[in-house]
């Protein structure tokens, strides 16, 4: 156990030093070539920092993962699928990082990447088993396996919207998968393989991104939302965790996140795709809540789901679904106490709302 620890160690620091190295050079190849995010005045001030900042950190991510591969990798059909897949999804989020492209185009490059590890690499989610029922897909494992890849491919990219935040969420993820890991004596599989190549990569860009961001993941975030879908496919494939939820819950902040985004904008009859102030984000932000501040809010959040993720799949699942109904309760009150769904919500809203505008009537002050 001790070597197959030293093992996973060294694959995550070997790439985190190679992707920490590298962000630098990212730096100035988005500069070069103005990948670089403006922030603008459209949109309510949606965005919160205040300086031009160069994108491409994911592209970086990706470099590491490559790399990560190239030594401590083995081929595979599966493995095949997921570089080409992977390739698809980066070059649509470069492109779009030079110069934005419609929504449309880039869901037809992510089906493109999802539909390789769906028909080629065969990595599919035939079934699904809970509360002691099992529904079996059959054909529509295939359309909704590209459904769900492209899903959590977006999840990430988000709820990329503070320094830090996507990049930890992911790690978070990682480290959670890899313990899981750790523990069922599972090290050498392609999964935890891919765990720990991302993990070492991801902290390298975190290392840049994290509060003030030197440098932002782009579009190409959806990248690790790619490779967090398909962890957790091998992972349910595999039968390593007893429910394809359990991988999803300690992804419980993002997907909820996304969740409430979607409904309040059908409440509000905007299009699902729209932008707003309304994340979870926007709303610790209005609580007068620092950046950092923020941040460390929701990696708590979700570290508490994946204390229960790991409670409940490795200890006592038991007391796993306890912090699951604790979390629930939370997110409960937070829902109604907040504007994170309707606007119609207690004396809170006003003053998330309120707090939001002086900011932004701060940063307008400041520029003239």
């Amino acid at each position: 156990m001790r070597s197959d620890l030293l093992d996973a160690l060294k694959i995550v620091l070997v790439t985190f030093i190679f992707s920490a190295i590298i962000m630098p050079i990212m730096k100035m190849i988005a500069n070069h070539i103005g990948a670089i995010d403006i922030p603008r005045k459209e949109e309510g001030h949606r965005h919160i920092h205040k300086k031009p900042i160069p994108k491409l950190g994911a592209l970086g991510i990706y470099l590491g993962f490559l790399f990560g591969y190239m030594l401590f990798g083995q081929q595979s059909i599966q493995m095949n699928s997921i570089l080409i897949g992977s390739f698809i999804i980066v070059l649509t989020g470069i492109i779009d990082d030079i110069k934005p492209i419609r929504a449309y185009q880039k869901l037809l490059g992510q089906l493109a990447a999802a539909s390789v590890i769906v028909f080629y690499g065969g990595i599919l989610l035939n079934n699904v088993t809970a509360f002691g029922f099992s529904i079996d897909f059959g054909i529509l494992a295939y359309p909704l396996t590209i459904l769900f890849i492209i899903a959590c491919s977006n999840i990430i990219n988000l709820i990329d919207g503070l320094d830090g935040l996507s990049g930890g969420i992911c790690c978070i993820f990682y480290l959670t998968i890899g313990i899981i890991g750790f523990y069922q004596a599972r090290n050498g599989s392609l999964v935890m393989i891919l765990t720990f190549i991302m993990l070492g990569s991801t902290l390298g860009f975190l290392l840049h991104n994290f509060y003030p961001a030197k440098i932002f993941a782009g579009d190409c975030a959806t990248f690790m939302g790619f490779i967090i879908a398909i962890i957790t496919l091998l992972e349910f494939k595999g039968a390593a965790l007893t429910s394809l939820f359990v991988p999803l819950l300690i992804l419980g902040i993002p997907i909820l996140d996304t969740a409430f985004a979607i409904i309040r904008r059908l409440l509000k009859r905007q299009p699902i795709f729209s932008a707003d102030k309304g994340h979870l984000h926007h709303q610790l932000l209005g609580m007068n809540f620092s950046q950092r501040t923020t941040v460390l809010i929701i990696y708590g959040m979700n570290i508490l789901f994946a204390t229960a993720s790991i409670l409940y799949t490795i200890k006592d699942p038991m007391l796993g679904k306890i912090i699951y109904i604790i979390i629930f309760i939370i997110v409960l009150w937070f829902v109604l106490h907040t504007s994170i769904i309707s606007d119609k919500s207690p004396k809170i809203t006003k003053k998330i709302e309120k707090n939001l505008s002086i900011k932004t009537k701060n940063k307008k002050d400041k520029k003239k």
